[in-house]
């Protein structure tokens, strides 16, 4: 069971936006991620919680952050509700989309366990609702992925395979890389893992 810590901060100018402290690992349903989100000064700033069915698709998520709560999952395309911090108020949505992104790691596993690409296969598009910071507000966008390359690095724990993959903003067309190794985000935009506890989860042939 994977357990550590990423640092995050903003991909345009670098200011740091804090941490997530998560552990992850391959369960009965598939995969599921909780992770615990910090400030820069160390205050708890909110959650996150995914799980993850055998396909990839988002069975269970719920987010926290400023007070802000999303529960969702797949169902009709994706569902969520979002409530205000009073509690007061809910709304449900819907959206045709394939599942759900964010500035949590969490989401770059889930994109890729969803579209299990191939090493120089065509790019995949592939739609998602984003929930963004910091008050959780929905915004539907389009990505396309690839696997660029999948590489085997010598470690002391034995060999550890690192898939590269460009990630491409379909409304703009800005590019960026995303490395992962099993269940773990090695480096993205806004993303570094800053300590890893355990090595991470190899998921089975074909996934």
């Amino acid at each position: 069971m994977p357990r550590g810590r990423y640092s995050l901060h903003d991909p345009h100018d670098h200011t740091p936006l804090g941490e997530e402290h998560f552990q992850c690992a391959p369960g009965p349903s598939g995969w599921r991620y909780v992770a615990q989100r910090t400030t820069p000064s160390g205050d708890h700033s909110g959650s996150v919680d995914l799980t993850l069915d055998e396909l990839g698709r988002p069975l269970r998520l719920e987010l926290h952050a400023s007070g802000w709560q999303v529960r969702a999952a797949a169902l009709d395309g994706v569902t969520w509700v979002r409530s205000d911090p009073s509690g007061a108020h809910a709304t449900e949505n819907n959206a045709p989309a394939h599942a759900f992104t964010g500035t949590s790691p969490a989401f770059l596993i889930a994109t890729a366990r969803l579209l299990r690409l191939a090493p120089a296969s065509p790019a995949t598009s592939v739609r998602l609702v984003a929930f963004t910071d910091p008050v959780l507000a929905p915004r539907t966008l389009d990505q396309s992925w690839a696997l660029l390359k999948r590489e085997a690095h010598a470690t002391d724990n034995g060999p550890l395979t690192v898939d590269e993959y460009q990630v491409t903003a379909l409304d703009t067309g800005e590019q960026h890389a995303v490395h992962i190794t099993g269940d773990v985000v090695l480096a993205a935009p806004g993303i570094e893992l800053e300590n890893l506890e355990s090595p991470p989860s190899a998921f089975g042939p074909g996934d």
